[in-house]
């Protein structure tokens, strides 16, 4: 059960926010062949369309099965994109025609399928993951032996080399897995009756892949993998909503690793105990900072121990704490294991080294998880951190151990002097009285000094076997002997303490690094505030949320766990906050009383937000050390928010900038380029208005004809603006015909006529065009704009050439002229609105609209257009890349007597 002060896993909730971004996949999965993965698939689709859900086919694959097959009635049909290798068609997944029209829901068959050379991506469950990261839901299909990781094991069960296989993390990322199961002997039946394969493949499958052992041996993995992923789904439930473990639903065990060369024996023992039981398994360091002294073999053998769980199938697992035992039991409940196995070395090493005060401190404090204790051999302890880390309950028992040690290097003394006269004996007591410092503090190393003394004196020191002293030489020993282990005992305390403080400014450090990382990747305002809400709420064990003003109001941006309503205190003490940027609240001077502490989120240019904290259960105040990493944390989120504003700062002054640049040409489009034809209409139509009667008829003729031809310049320039209007808005959509590319490119130049009689124009069409399916209205339009650039941009009397041919799968058309040519740093920007080259924007007139106006007719229809240096560098072509369709059946109009089957 959740206890009061259990809070949700970060991680766990940062994952269901990332899988809320992405589309949901299900996969059907079957361990063979046959056993109906796409007639559920196809079932269950029916089933959603009948909901509502806009239900698209994008491939499915019914190997002429017709009850299959029938499932395909009222389901949308995505064509499929074709392709051509090495001479053959192909058709795939159209994947850029599903992202255009997101449907609902889409059906993806086979999603082990490798593409067709030339497609975007090498295999189909790549696709798929693209479809996925644009938040459209998939349905798919796998059959067990496809997946990478039993490639091997299903070679060698059914003798087959599986060549199309996928990761096993795409199983894993599903969001559901619906495993389609089908007996051994039922599969075989339908094999029989042709429902699976042609009778000639069935007799072939029935004699190698289709057997009842290794159908058998196939199901079994599949329902494994099912099981296993069904253990994922629930450890993320449990893990999200705070649920400690472990739930006994299936067996897991982890083993706990010391140094040393037992290491590699407990993970051999631990794979042989997982095997047997069929459970995973992982495999567990606690590190602590006595790693950071150990020798380099011991670090070698503790990471080779790790590499071979990894390699015989565990999980390896590292974690940081200096109460071994607290870690392993935190480590277990959250990943739901029910068995931990831990190692014990020889009982004199074991009792000496404190092995098995952690397999006692496992057996008595878990509740819920078995322990299984492995048996060693003497030797050095995998875990001598254990003699040098503080004990959970201090009291008596180092005063206990002070006792026992100093007893003991007496004994050892007395049995020494039996022999040998026991000189120095004082340093012994001053090693023993150095150990009790390091390993119980002050309070137990004081009173080892003391016993000490009273035993040098009592045991050693003439007269022996009492406390006096008759020798003043002995009399200053012992003086100093006592006041030298005091000393020793308090500086080895301090030095244990400064290893605490080191300790716990290292986890700071750490903590401040994860944090910078966090919110260093996050994009976005809404990924900031939630990185450093959850981040500070596992900081502080508690709450936190982050408050942002709102015009007059500070309004809940982000909290962790998800809070949006505050009480009238803890609002009042966040506004005081904001408005004196200094804390307030629960634990502070101002409005004490409360719930929630708030701190300014503040930079150098002023105040962003407020921090909200609240403590988790047991926790009244915030401790000195940890309110100033809350701080500091508060400071980093205060520059992240604000990095973010400034990114959208910076946007929306591009996009004012971009908005002015846009409106500057147009009025000056509008105020030279439109002025300009009509200042031309104006003088000649005041000419034929003031002098009429002195004019001749040719006179007339020639303003008349300027008047039109002005005026046709004036509806070109306002039709492209037009144009370019319909573009930007997505509203030009080319209404497609079946069509002769020659006769659009002859209306073009009848349509240019005047603009041509100065220049000889070239035509070089293919004859062997196909009919393409264009609008004739636009691309006329964009034939006539290019060769009206042409004209403009080149001399008088150089000629313009149209050329086309035909490619297997496109047409590519060039317009070209002679002119001086585009540079290269200009040729890509020309088909921006109102872009033009600088050198000829006081000699040709224009909007600079042409070209772009092209580009979005071209691309409309699925092609392409650049611009490009002619021939020897001579000018400038305007190539266009078009598809080329299947052209339409020529209906058949018979020989003329009665007798064609259409009439």
């Amino acid at each position: 059960m959740s206890t009061p002060s259990s809070r949700p896993s970060p991680d766990a909730l940062l994952e269901e926010a990332n899988r809320e971004r992405r589309g949901r996949l299900k996969i059907f999965l079957g361990a063979a062949p046959g056993v109906g993965k796409t007639y559920a698939m196809l079932q269950d689709a029916q089933a959603r369309r009948q909901e509502g859900v806009d239900v698209v086919v994008g491939v499915v694959e019914t190997h002429g099965r017709e009850e299959t097959a029938a499932l395909l009635a009222g389901l949308d049909l995505q064509p499929r994109a074709s392709l051509v290798y090495r001479g053959r068609g192909f058709e795939e997944l159209d994947l850029d025609g599903l992202l255009r029209r997101r449907p609902g829901l889409i059906l993806v068959d086979e999603l082990a399928h490798t593409n067709v050379p030339g497609s975007r991506h090498l295999k189909r469950w790549q696709d798929v993951d693209e479809l996925l990261e644009a938040g459209l839901d998939v349905y798919s299909t796998l059959n067990i032996q496809h997946l990478e990781s039993l490639n091997d094991v299903v070679e060698r069960i059914t003798g087959v080399t599986v060549r199309e296989t996928l990761p096993d993390g795409v199983l894993h990322k599903a969001d559901d897995i619906e495993l389609i199961d089908l007996p051994p002997l039922a599969l075989i039946r339908r094999l029989n009756e042709g429902k699976v394969y042609v009778p000639d493949q069935a007799q072939r499958a029935l004699h190698h892949f289709f057997s009842p052992g290794t159908l058998t041996a196939l199901r079994e993995m599949a329902l494994r993998q099912a099981a296993e992923r069904v253990d994922a789904q629930m450890m993320r439930y449990m893990r999200t909503h705070a649920i400690a473990g472990p739930w006994p639903t299936r067996e897991r065990l982890l083993v706990c690793l010391g140094r040393g060369p037992q290491a590699l024996r407990l993970v051999r023992a631990a794979k042989r105990a997982a095997e047997r039981r069929a459970s995973p398994w992982i495999a567990l360091h606690v590190e602590t900072t006595a790693d950071q002294a150990v020798s380099e073999e011991e670090k070698d053998a503790l990471s080779a121990a790790l590499r071979l769980a990894e390699q015989l199938g565990g999980e390896s697992a590292v974690v940081q704490g200096e109460q071994i035992a607290d870690e392993v039991l935190a480590f277990a409940r959250e990943r739901n294991a029910s068995l931990i196995m831990v190692g014990r070395t020889g009982a004199r090493s074991g009792r000496w080294r404190g092995r098995s005060r952690l397999s006692a401190a496992l057996l008595r404090r878990a509740r819920g998880i078995d322990i299984l204790v492995v048996a060693g051999e003497d030797g050095p302890s995998p875990w001598p951190r254990l003699a040098w880390l503080p004990r959970e309950r201090e009291g008596w028992r180092g005063y206990v151990f002070a006792f026992l040690l100093v007893a003991a290097i007496t004994g050892a003394g007395l049995v020494i002097d039996l022999w040998l006269p026991a000189q120095g004996l004082s340093m012994a007591y001053l090693a023993g009285v150095l150990l009790v410092a390091i390993r119980h503090r002050l309070g137990p190393s004081i009173f080892a000094s003391v016993l000490g003394v009273l035993a040098l004196d009592f045991c050693f020191t003439a007269p022996h076997f009492t406390f006096r002293i008759h020798d003043t030489h002995n009399l200053v020993t012992v003086g100093f002997f006592l006041v030298l282990s005091i000393v020793t005992s308090n500086v080895a305390a301090r030095i244990r303490q400064q290893v605490d403080m080191a300790r716990t400014s290292n986890r700071r450090v750490v903590n401040l690094y994860d944090f910078n990382r966090r919110i260093a990747g996050a994009a976005g305002l809404d990924d900031v505030l939630w990185a450093v809400v959850h981040h500070v709420a596992a900081t502080v064990g508690g709450q936190s949320l982050v408050l942002i003003p709102q015009g007059e109001t500070l309004s809940v941006m982000a909290g962790y766990p998800p809070e949006d309503a505050l009480d009238d205190k803890s609002l009042a003490a966040a506004r005081w906050a904001w408005d004196h940027g200094s804390p307030a609240g629960r634990g502070s001077a101002t409005l004490p009383a409360a719930d929630w502490l708030f701190l300014p989120m503040r930079t150098g240019r002023g105040p962003v937000g407020v921090l909200g904290i609240r403590l988790g259960a047991g926790q009244s105040l915030i401790a000195p050390e940890q309110g100033r990493l809350i701080e500091t944390l508060a400071d980093q989120g205060a520059v992240a928010i604000e990095r973010t504003t400034l990114v959208a700062d910076i946007e929306k002054a591009r996009l004012a900038t971009e908005t002015e640049r846009l409106r500057t040409a147009l009025l000056s489009s509008l105020s030279h380029d439109l002025r300009t034809p009509l200042v031309s209409i104006l003088g000649a139509a005041t000419s034929l208005s003031a002098y009429d009667a002195t004019l001749s008829t040719r006179q007339r003729l020639d303003l008349v004809q300027t008047i039109q031809e002005e005026a046709e310049r004036l509806n070109r320039f306002v039709q492209n603006l037009l144009d370019m209007t319909r573009i930007g808005a997505g509203a030009l959509k080319p209404r497609t015909d079946w069509v002769d590319l020659s006769d659009i490119v002859s209306a073009a130049v009848a349509r240019a006529s005047r603009m041509l009689r100065r220049r000889p124009l070239r035509l070089d069409l293919d004859p062997l065009l196909p009919l393409m399916a264009l609008d004739p209205v636009l691309m006329e339009q964009v034939f006539f704009n290019l060769i009206d650039n042409a004209c403009k941009y080149s001399p008088e009397g150089t000629a313009i050439t149209v050329w086309a041919r035909r490619r297997p799968t496109h047409v590519v058309i060039e317009v070209c002229d002679l002119g001086p040519g585009i540079p290269e740093a200009d040729r890509e920007r020309v088909f921006d609105m109102f872009y033009r080259v600088q050198a000829k924007d006081s000699q040709t007139a224009g909007t600079g609209l042409g070209l772009a106006i092209c580009r979005g007719i071209v691309e409309a229809h699925g092609g392409r257009i650049s611009a490009q240096s002619g021939i020897n560098d001579a000018g400038t072509c305007i190539v266009m890349t078009l598809p080329a369709g299947e052209e339409p059946a020529v209906p058949d109009q018979g020989d003329g007597d009665g007798q064609n089957p259409d009439h």
